[in-house]
Order: C-alpha cells, then structure tokens, then sequence
C-alpha cells in the first residue's frame, strides 16, 4: 500500500497543493513552520480522521476559509483508489470513494493505514494515561474499523452517565430515586460498549507485548527481549484462572458489580469512575528480579527508546496482519541521538513507503536514501 497522489485544498497552510508521491522513502525538507508535517499530517488524518497534533479539525482548516478538502490517490495490490475527505467545522464532515459519497466518513477507517513517529511520542511515556489509551484506541481502529463506532458510542453513553450523576448527587427525595432509576439504564450501556472496549484492548496488549519486546531489543543497545513489558491496567480487578485472562462475560459481569459498588463515590462527585476510559497501560523496564514502572524511573534516552518500541511494535503487528502501513517519521530523527537515528533508520527502510519530515537533510540517515522535496513559503518543488 502507498499514496500515489496528494491534494490538499485550503488545510492547514495550504490553499491548493497537489504532489505526486512513490513507493520507497520520501523526505520532505524545510525549516520549521514552513508547511512539511502539513503534508505528512493530511495523509494520517485520511487513515484515523483525526490529527496527530491537534485535537479537533478546526485548526486543520486554512485562516479565513470554512472548508479544507484531503484527497489522496492510494495504491493497494496494484489498484488505485481516490479517497477524500471534506472538513466542515461546525457540521458533519463528508467522504467520499472514488467520487462517490460515503453514508458515514468513518467508512473510510482501514482503507489507508498509518503509523506516525513524531516528538510527541514521548508523551506515551512522560504522559498521562489518557495518552496510553489513546495509542492502544487508535492501533484497536486500524486493526479494526468498526471498533471506531463502539468507542464513539462509549464516549457518548459516558457522557450522558456523567451528566445525570451530577444531577442525580444534586437533587433528593423522588426526583433523585427517578434519576437513579434512569442511571440503570445507562449502566447497562456502559458496561455493554466498555466490555467490548475492553477485552480488545486486552487481546491487543496480548499480540502487542511480544513486538514491543523485540522493538527494544532493536532500538536500545544493550537490552534483552525481556527488558521492556507491557500490562494493561484496569479501573476495576479483572481475575481469571491461574495465569488466565478472564473471558467477556467475567469483564461484563464484573464490571456491573464494580459499579453498583461504587455508585456512592459516583454520585458525590459527579463522574464516572469505572471503565476503560479510567484505564492504563504500564510500561516496565527490568528484569524478574528488579522490573520498574519506565514513567519516573527511565533515563531519557531509555524513555526515547520504548517510545519507539511502541511505535514499531505498532508498525509490525499491523503489518503481520496485512499490508504494510505507511510509515511517517515526522522531525523525529532530530529528536534521537545519533545511535538511535541509525536503528530507527535501519528497522524502517524496508516499508513499502516512508514519508519523513526534517528541517535539514542532514538529519536523514543516508540508509533513508530516496526522493526529497523541498517545502519553502507554500512550495512544494522536488529536488533532483
């Protein structure tokens, strides 16, 4: 899989731009604020109809315009396809395949797949957990696209929840009881959608661990396989057999209990407590006889290392489950120490296509050898 063909109209910086892409590497060079990771960002944006550095499309738009337009020309197996999507701040955006308008623009999820290397991958280290759940959210997505309507679902039931537990902590006498008689049916909706968020992000943790491992191996020198674990961490127990992962009626049945047992704790302060959107995922560094949380013990270049493991870890399941995502290592070689920028470059030179964004050559490793363009006051030109 790989972008043959990018046309932006009026996102970000750009009014109209229109460049031609190949498989292989592709760096985009130009000083900071110039527009490159504009161009690195529209084509994740078609992949996981969201940013990697904002959190919600109106920044996407260009100044003083009401509309912004990404379409991109994508290759699979050697058949060509013209995805795009319209941003409409304020109102429902729109997709469309080949011309031909989509019901819903998430129908586009899974179409293109992307995974991003930036300087903002620390934060799943340094981060907060929402950060954490997030990158397990965004992989769960890619692997599978209907996943994105069950947590938007989610996000809308645990907004609706927390809103009557506010007014329901409130009020007192019958109006409090029909609150609460209301909040049953809401719980019953929660732990349906986050029983499902759940146990896929604990399948996910599962086939993830063993890459992540790997990854480290690769990126810090020194580490064993064994040196960096990951563990998802639940708001609530979650017990099995010996060694065992509990099965979706277990979750189910005991996040229900866990609920009911903390609906005091709810009500006195307004929000929801329990659930996946509570949730982390522990990354340790060690050994059997020693192993430490990574977030407030790492070194930074061991925080810098795992957070690469996470990203080709995400990189190699994807691509042990089908096509080959679409690598984009956005100004992060600038961020890495000259030994890290080598094995970074070196894990990644056989995708299909890597798009990088730099602010001077220099920063590419020369095994990242490929076309470069570069991007200076809204130009785009390709260097020969």
């Amino acid at each position: 899989m790989h972008v043959q063909h990018l046309l932006l109209h009026n996102f970000r910086s750009y009014a109209d731009i229109d460049v031609r892409l190949e498989p292989g590497v592709t760096a985009f060079i130009g000083r900071n604020g110039q527009g490159k990771t504009n161009l690195v960002e529209a084509i994740d944006y078609l992949s996981r109809l969201g940013s990697h550095r904002v959190a919600t499309d109106a920044p996407l738009i260009k100044a003083g315009t009401e509309q912004a337009l990404v379409r991109a020309v994508v290759v699979k197996d050697g058949r060509a396809a013209t995805l795009e999507v319209e941003l409409n701040p304020g109102k429902a955006n729109r997709a469309r395949i080949n011309r031909s308008p989509l019901p819903r623009p998430r129908e586009l999820l899974g179409l293109v797949r992307t995974v991003v290397f930036s300087p903002e991958d620390l934060t799943l280290v340094k981060g907060d957990p929402s950060d954490r759940r997030r990158f397990l959210d965004d992989l769960l997505v890619l692997r599978t696209p209907r996943l994105a309507g069950v947590r938007s679902d989610f996000d809308r039931v645990l907004k609706q929840r927390n809103s009557l537990l506010k007014s329901a902590g409130r009020r007192g006498g019958s109006a409090a009881e029909s609150a609460l008689s209301t909040l049953a049916v809401w719980d019953s909706h929660l732990v349906e959608l986050g029983t499902e968020i759940l146990v896929q992000r604990l399948d996910l943790v599962d086939a993830l661990g063993p890459y992540v491992g790997k990854a480290y191996e690769a990126v810090a020198r020194g580490a064993s396989r064994d040196d960096a674990q990951i563990e998802y961490r639940s708001s609530f127990e979650l017990t099995g057999g010996p060694g065992q992962r509990p099965d979706r009626e277990t979750v189910s049945q005991v996040f229900a209990l866990e609920l009911e047992a903390r609906r005091r704790d709810e009500l006195d302060r307004g929000i929801t407590l329990v659930g996946p959107h509570r949730d982390d995922l522990l990354l340790t560094l060690g050994n059997s006889e020693l192993r430490l949380p990574v977030k407030g013990y790492a070194s930074h270049g061991e925080s810098w290392s795992f957070a690469l493991a996470l990203k080709i870890a995400a990189y190699d399941l994807l691509r042990s489950e089908g096509d080959d995502p679409i690598l984009i290592l956005d100004d992060v070689f600038a961020e890495l120490d000259s030994g890290r920028r080598l094995q970074l470059a070196e894990l990644v030179a056989g995708a299909e296509q890597v798009l990088i964004t730099a602010a001077v050559a220099e920063d590419v490793p020369e095994s990242l050898a490929g076309e470069r363009f570069s991007v200076a006051e809204g130009e785009v030109t390709r260097v020969e």
